[in-house]
C-alpha cells in the first residue's frame, strides 16, 4: 500500500506505550543491556572496544542497505587505505566506522546533546558531499523487490526542516516525556527514517542516531551495541514493521521488535566482550611463556585493537623502531600467535582467533548455541 498520506506524528505519542508486550519486552532489553554496559569494563583499554566493534557495526548496517564485503576485504581495506584506493563498498563501511566515531566524539563535546547539525556532518562524511537535508523533491521509498512505492516522505524543503528541529527537541528532551529511553529509541528511529531527511543514507545514519541516543541515555558508556547484525538478519520484518506504522499505526510492533533487538544484540556484544577478555588472557600467558621478551601490555593490546595489525601501527604504539616493530611481529608469527600475509609490498599480520571470534558470535546466538 502507498502511504503517501501518512501523517508524521506529533512528539511525544498519543498512543499507549505500557502494553503487556511492550513491557515485557522492555525489561528483557534493559537487563541485558545492564548486563553489557557492566562488563565493558573487563576489557582494560576501551579504545579496543571502540576500534573492533564499530568497524563490525558498520560492515552489518551497511549491508542492510545492500552494500556487502567480506571481513577479509574490510579489514585489508582499512588497514591499507593509506596505501591504496579503497574498492566501493569497503569504502562506504569504512566511512560508516569513521561517521559513527565522528558522531560519538561530537556528542561528547557538546556535554552529550546529538544535534541535526552533527547528523548533517555525519551525512556529509559518508557521501562525501557539502549538503544537507533534502531540498528537491520527488523521493520516493519503494519495496525492493516489486519495486511499488510504498512510502512517499514529507517533499517540501521547509517541513523537512521543521521535521527534524522537532525531532531534535525530542532526542534532547530529558525525562519529562516519561517515556522509557529503549521505547524512546525505537520512536526515534521510526520518525528520522519517516522523515528521511537526507538524500541517500538515512538508513546508517539512523541506526548511528540509535547507539548515540543509547550512550546519550546512559544505557551505554561507549557506542558498542551491535544492533545492525541482528536487524540485518530479520531484514523484512524490519522493513514491514517500519510500514505497518504507517499504514495500521502498529506502534507495539514496531518497538517490541526493536527491544527484541537491543536484547538480542546485547548478548550477541557481551558474548564478544567475554571472549575477548578470554583470549586476551590466553594471549598474556601464552606470550609469557613463548616468547616472554617480547610480552608487554602495549603489544597485547595493540593484536586486539587492530585484528589485522601492521610495522607502522607496532611502531607507533609503542614508540619502538620499525626494525623492532617488524622483528616482534615476525616472531609472534613463528611462534603462532599472528599468520603474516603480503599484499603487494605491504605486509600485515592477522590475529586469526580474533577474527573467527568476531565472525562465530552472531552466528551460534543464532544457533542457539
Amino acid at each position: 500500500m502507498s502511504t503517501s498520506n501518512y501523517r508524521l506524528p506529533t512528539l511525544p505519542l498519543n498512543v499507549n506505550l505500557d502494553t503487556v508486550g511492550i513491557l515485557r519486552a522492555q525489561s528483557n532489553a534493559h537487563r541485558h543491556l545492564a548486563e553489557l554496559k557492566g562488563r565493558t569494563g573487563i576489557i582494560p583499554n576501551q579504545g579496543i572496544l571502540i576500534d573492533t566493534l564499530v568497524l563490525q557495526e558498520a560492515k552489518a548496517s551497511s549491508e542492510i542497505e545492500n552494500i556487502v564485503t567480506t571481513q577479509d576485504e574490510l579489514f585489508q581495506g582499512d588497514l591499507l587505505s593509506h596505501d591504496a584506493l579503497l574498492s566501493g563498498p569497503v569504502k562506504e563501511v569504512v566511512l560508516y566506522r569513521d561517521a559513527l566515531k565522528r558522531g560519538y566524539d561530537a556528542m561528547q563535546k557538546h556535554q552529550g546533546i546529538i544535534t541535526n547539525n552533527t547528523l548533517i556532518e555525519l551525512f556529509q562524511l559518508l557521501k562525501g558531499t557539502t549538503g544537507g537535508f533534502r531540498v528537491t523533491p520527488g523521493t520516493t521509498l519503494t519495496n525492493q523487490t516489486t519495486g511499488e512505492v510504498v512510502y512517499i516522505p514529507p517533499q517540501d524543503a521547509n517541513v523537512i526542516v521543521d521535521q527534524m528541529t522537532k525531532l531534535e527537541k525530542f532526542v534532547n528532551e530529558d525525562g519529562g516525556d516519561h517515556i522509557d529511553p529503549l521505547v524512546k529509541m525505537a520512536i526515534i528511529h521510526h520518525q528520522f527514517e519517516s522523515i528521511h531527511p537526507f538524500p541517500d543514507g538515512n538508513g546508517r545514519i539512523g541506526r548511528i542516531l540509535n547507539v548515540l541516543y543509547l550512550v546519550r541515555s546512559n544505557l551505554l558508556e561507549i557506542p558498542i551495541l551491535y544492533l545492525s547484525r541482528g536487524i540485518n538478519r530479520s531484514k523484512p520484518d524490519y522493513y514491514r514493521l517500519l510500514q505497518e506504522v504507517r499504514d495500521d499505526n502498529n506502534w507495539e510492533g514496531w518497538i517490541i521488535y526493536m527491544l527484541n533487538m537491543v536484547a538480542e544484540t546485547a548478548q550477541i556484544t557481551l558474548k564478544i566482550i567475554d571472549g575477548m577478555r578470554k583470549l586476551m588472557h590466553d594471549y598474556k600467558q601464552n606470550m609469557r611463556a613463548e616468547v616472554s621478551k617480547l610480552y608487554s601490555q602495549d603489544l597485547l593490546n595493540n593484536l586486539f585493537r587492530y585484528p589485522y595489525t601492521r610495522i607502522e601501527y607496532v611502531q607507533n604504539d609503542l614508540g619502538v623502531s620499525r626494525q623492532t616493530a617488524a622483528k616482534y611481529l615476525d616472531q609472534l608469527a613463528s611462534a603462532g600467535f599472528l599468520e603474516k600475509h603480503q599484499a603487494g609490498r605491504n605486509q600485515y599480520y592477522i590475529n586469526v582467533r580474533l577474527i573467527d571470534l568476531l565472525l562465530n558470535a552472531a552466528e551460534e546466538k543464532a544457533r542457539g548455541l
